[in-house]
């Protein structure tokens, strides 16, 4: 009987170290980041079709982020950009794109990134339309609370060989987006607010074996 009840005690207090353990992690991702982010970047296209010497043009998106775990979030984000191709080709386009990101190492001020998904291609005035998908991978780092600094690079197919209008070759038009941004994060506060209640009764509770792992928390 006594050993069934040591059994008993030693396992809640693995469970309850293990439950502290996961809510200092996502303090530390809600003291860098949020909930919610709006994504800001600027950088240049090019691309890979059937004209020659490929240029490249200036690039530009916005959007937003949804963040359904500390390491994963949902994202929309719409591009701007311009396919040129020297002295033969240049239009505007632009695509709307939807992404899963996933960060490496959400509860530190740097982190690597990659995300991929699918998105919608279309030029100014929508004559040439496709669609296509994504990926990409990139850095981001925390300047102030809730401010990430990013950059990132990222490759695109299309589900065509018309994205400049000529049709030639066997393989379908890919192009390449690089840029640097913002990720400027928000909401998040009151769960914030909920974990640092839990870690100071954690704190209260037993100091000695806490102290050393929250400290840095509250500074």
């Amino acid at each position: 009987m006594t050993l069934t009840s040591v059994s008993i005690s030693y396992s809640q207090e693995v469970t309850d170290e293990k439950s502290d353990k996961s809510n200092i992690r996502r303090f530390s991702f809600y003291n860098y980041r949020g909930s919610h982010a709006i994504d800001l970047a600027a950088g240049s296209a090019i691309a890979n079709a059937d004209y020659p010497d490929a240029e490249f043009e200036l690039y530009f998106r916005v959007g937003y982020k949804l963040h359904i775990t500390s390491h994963l979030n949902i994202n929309f984000i719409y591009n701007k950009y311009n396919v040129a191709f020297k002295e033969v080709y240049n239009e505007g386009y632009m695509s709307f794109d939807l992404n899963l990101e996933f960060l490496l190492s959400p509860y530190t001020k740097f982190t690597p990134y990659l995300y991929a998904g699918g998105g919608y291609n279309a030029n100014n005035y929508f004559d040439t339309t496709a669609t296509k998908a994504q990926g990409g991978f990139g850095f981001e780092y925390i300047v102030a609370e809730g401010v990430g600094l990013k950059l990132f690079g990222e490759y695109n197919y299309m589900f065509t060989d018309e994205l400049e209008g000529l049709i030639e070759g066997e393989s379908d038009d890919t192009f390449m987006r690089m840029g640097l941004g913002l990720n400027i994060y928000f909401g998040g506060n009151k769960k914030k607010e909920e974990l640092r209640k839990k870690l100071k009764t954690v704190i209260n509770s037993n100091p000695i074996l806490t102290y050393n792992k929250t400290q840095s928390l509250f500074l």
